[in-house]
């Protein structure tokens, strides 16, 4: 946002502000910016850049003897430029080939030395005195294009009026020693207001504690001037009032269009803006000063463009294959984001964002329409984002402008034009609108504040009292009232922030300065801070992943619908993001595995053969609520490793995701247990695994489960593309921490005399499960154990010889080792006798 110094004193003459906020200096001022408000990205002093400039009166112009379009000028500069030539009447002699020049005007002269402007911020052009054709030319006659005041390059600029030769022209219209402030545009985002001079300007009042006043006719229930031409008609239909809340018009007929006023060109100028004719500048401006975007439209062309006898003005959305054509010369096929204004046949233009060409005011307008409306600022960044356009009006209208303001803005520039531009009113004020009853009645946006001067003064580390915090909000014309030391607190119409107590106390913080506050050090104990124990879980558990193979994953928590689906899950439970980043992540996902299914085939495409990865991440479903009413987040580690089929790797891929699962809770001396997958089990979690060949994961004293393994169903691994061996699981970390910080901790040392290795292979019915064998196993061991000594048990492989062998051959390893002594074959042979002898009892198995 840019704002020039010298326009403060402009708009307290020509507007009525009351409030001069620049008398402190400029570097103090950009010194309060910086420390109150936000960055100031660069300062431009612009008396060097129209340095010199002269304004002088053509005395005598005549045709130039060798050149057809060029003229001979001599001009008056009161004798104020030194070292130059000058004829025996003191006057200066410059060729010019403006078709407009001509004797008795008074135009802008550059003299020898000079710069043009509108070179100065690129590669700076310096005028001489030099010959055309034969004459002697000292400088020239600016335009207003070389003078950086609009693109017309057609003639010089005619300065209207009297004026003295040899006044200073930057002097004269308020460029001499006028410094330009570009603030931040990101300091503002929050604050439409501050889009507009007068915004910025009564900030600035407020943080050096000046009372601020707006002009008079800056209200929320502006005099219009009384109908005076030809009535025109206009009928108006909002087809959308959600997206266009408020649409405010009037017709002016009889305007003369032509070129601005210099000081409106000017004023337009130094903020970047070139003039295209006064109708159009005047909508500039008045957006520039009040942060309200407006748009002209030509009368007469629109109501060509209708389908009745008078304009009409349609707000609706965009019709199919509809196209228009631009002003900025591009024609385009609208979004469906798109707000359009039409008439009941064409479009006239994208609501917010670019008018059409169709419609625009030119040379040739004699009736206008003006707009100036508010639109849902959402659908507006939409609308730009979608069509590539981005525009200074994009820029108000996507920070949420306040409806509030629409009329009075309107009533401003109505006013201007019929004293400047030789307008009058030719119809009725139209005000279509869908604010609420409240609003309207209050002119305020939100009901009044309560808050007290305990809870500002608490969130700021400040000891104002009651009348300070008044005076400092009332100096930027919020209204404050209450008894005592509770304030009541009313945001004036323009304000669109101020909804809560916080947000008076931020309005205080910034314009009372944060620097103001106490140096006081938070008191704070020196105790050092609980470790929090999921995330140290989510620590160790990256590193025996990591330690193991596998390779972590960043995913993110949303994903397509489409990978729900695929991994047999249900849509429906998944929380849907009103407002997904990307057409790709609509859905909160329901577990971790599924987002690792997604990416296993563009790996192996990519050329990584066999792999393991995992993710540590967060999933939800609508159906888990915690006690509060608030969804509930789990925690969990998906785990899942593949390998391309031409590898042929033997076995079952689920053993192998076992052995990282194993490795994971002995790693953490956590005891795990595997049961079948029932087949009635139909949690989300499960939904991606084959029953028939997945397990329960529990944890083994508690009984409690805590996840899932296995190979996946045939049709999630034809959706996803995944190899034949590829298997996974998926592990809930907040049961894990608990079984985790229930676990033995103690630490255990190896024995120091030599262990026994033996291995042992049963022979069981096939229809008996690896997990029962292996539990009963494990159970007998260890009261069969010999005392104190060290015991490892490994399964090793399983064996059967046909399909449809009845029997299976299960090898184990164990290990074993005393403290206290070498251990012989036979104490060993002994136990493990006493061991079998069970298991044929229990489980009618045998030792091969």
């Amino acid at each position: 946002m840019k704002i020039s110094i010298n326009s403060i004193a402009a708009l307290n003459k020509r507007y009525g502000l009351s409030s001069d906020v620049a008398k402190i200096g400029v570097d103090k001022l950009v010194g309060l910016i910086g420390s109150q408000l936000g960055e100031v990205e660069e300062t431009m002093n612009l008396s060097d850049k129209y340095r010199n400039i002269v304004i002088v009166k053509v005395v005598d112009c005549h045709k130039h003897p060798n050149a057809d379009k060029l003229n001979i000028c001599l001009i008056d500069d009161g004798g104020v430029t030194k070292k130059i030539d000058r004829t025996k009447d003191g006057l200066i002699q410059v060729v010019c080939g403006a078709p407009n020049v001509k004797s008795g005007i008074m135009v802008a002269w550059l003299p020898p030395g000079a710069t043009v402007p509108d070179t100065f911020d690129s590669e700076p052009f310096i005028l001489g005195a030099r010959e055309l054709r034969g004459v002697m030319s000292n400088g020239m006659l600016a335009s207003p294009k070389e003078l950086a005041l609009g693109d017309s390059h057609d003639g010089i600029l005619v300065l209207p009026g009297s004026y003295k030769p040899g006044t200073d022209f930057a002097k004269h219209f308020g460029l001499d020693g006028d410094t330009i402030i570009d603030i931040e545009n990101k300091m503002f985002t929050h604050r439409p207001d501050c889009f507009g001079l007068l915004g910025v300007y009564r900030e600035l009042a407020g943080i050096q504690k000046i009372v601020f006043t707006s002009p008079d006719w800056y209200t929320p229930k502006p005099v219009f001037p009384k109908p005076s031409g030809e009535k025109l008609n206009l009928s108006i239909t909002n087809e959308i009032p959600k997206l266009c809340p408020r649409f405010s018009a009037i017709v002016i007929s009889d305007v003369k269009v032509e070129a601005s006023p210099i000081w409106l060109q000017v004023e337009l100028a130094k903020v970047g803006t070139k003039s295209i004719n006064n109708i159009v500048d005047y909508t500039n401006y008045f957006s520039y000063l009040t942060g309200q975007p407006l748009h002209a439209y030509d009368y007469d062309k629109v109501a060509k463009l209708s389908g009745g006898k008078s304009a009409s003005i349609v707000i609706r959305k965009p019709h199919a294959k509809e196209s228009i054509a631009l002003l900025n010369g591009k024609t385009i096929e609208p979004s469906k984001d798109s707000i359009m204004i039409a008439t009941d046949i064409e479009p006239l233009g994208i609501a917010g964002v670019m008018g059409g060409s169709q419609s625009e005011v030119d040379n040739t307008t004699k009736n206008i329409i003006l707009e100036s409306a508010s639109f849902d600022m959402y659908a507006i960044r939409r609308a730009s984002m979608s069509n590539g356009l981005f525009t200074d009006a994009v820029t108000r209208f996507s920070k949420g402008q306040s409806p509030l303001q629409t009329l009075t803005v309107l009533a401003r520039i109505t006013n201007e034009i019929c004293d400047h531009a030789s307008g009058k009113v030719a119809s009725q004020v139209y005000d279509h609108h869908s604010l609420p009853k409240n609003i309207e009645a209050s002119q305020s946006l939100h009901p009044a504040i309560s808050v007290s001067t305990e809870f500002i003064n608490s969130r700021l580390g400040l000891a104002l009292t009651s009348a300070e915090i008044a005076k400092i909000l009332t100096n930027v014309e919020f209204d404050v009232s209450g008894k005592a030391d509770n304030l009541v607190v009313a945001a004036p119409f323009w304000r669109t922030d101020i909804e809560l107590p916080e947000d008076v106390v931020e309005e205080v913080g910034r314009l009372h300065g944060y620097d103001n506050a106490g140096l006081l050090l938070p008191q704070r104990s020196t105790k050092p801070a609980a470790q929090n124990q999921l995330l140290e879980l989510k620590s160790q558990a990256r590193t025996i992943m990591h330690r193991a193979g596998a390779n972590e994953v960043l995913n993110y928590s949303f994903v397509h619908g489409n990978i729900i689906t695929q991994s047999d899950q249900d849509v429906l439970l998944a929380y849907k993001l009103s407002n997904a980043i990307s057409p790709n992540l609509q859905y909160y996902r329901l577990s971790v595995v599924p987002s690792l299914l997604d990416k296993i085939h563009p790996n192996i495409k990519a050329g990584y053969d066999h792999f393991a990865v995992y993710e540590i991440g967060k999933a939800h479903n609508v159906q888990h609520i915690e006690s509060n009413g608030l969804p509930s987040e789990t925690e969990a580690l998906g785990f899942v490793l593949a390998a391309n089929s031409k590898l042929k790797i033997p076995g079952a891929a689920y053993y192998q995701a076992r052995q990282y699962l194993d490795n994971l809770a002995r790693s953490l001396q956590i005891d795990l247990e595997l049961q079948p997958l029932s087949s009635k089990e139909n949690s989300q979690l499960s939904q991606p695994f084959d029953k028939g060949r997945s397990a329960t994961i529990l944890i083994k004293n508690t009984k409690v489960p805590i996840g899932v393994i296995g190979e996946f169903k045939p049709n999630v691994t034809r959706s996803f593309k995944l190899p034949v061996y590829s298997a996974g699981f998926e592990i809930d970390l907040e049961e894990l921490l608990t079984a985790a910080s229930n676990a033995p901790s103690s630490y255990s040392p190896l024995p120091k005399f030599p262990k026994v290795t033996q291995d042992i292979t049963l022979k069981a019915s096939a229809n008996t499960s690896y997990q029962k064998i292996y539990n009963e196993l494990d159970s007998q061991i260890e009261k069969a154990r010999i005392d104190n000594s060290y015991l490892t048990l490994s399964p090793i492989s399983i064996y059967q010889a046909s399909p449809t062998d009845k029997h299976k051959n299960y090898t184990f390893r164990i290990e074993i080792a005393s403290y206290e002594r070498t251990l012989t074959d036979k104490e060993i042979n002994k136990m493990l006798d006493s061991v079998v002898a069970k298991l044929k009892t229990n489980l009618d198995v045998s030792r091969v």
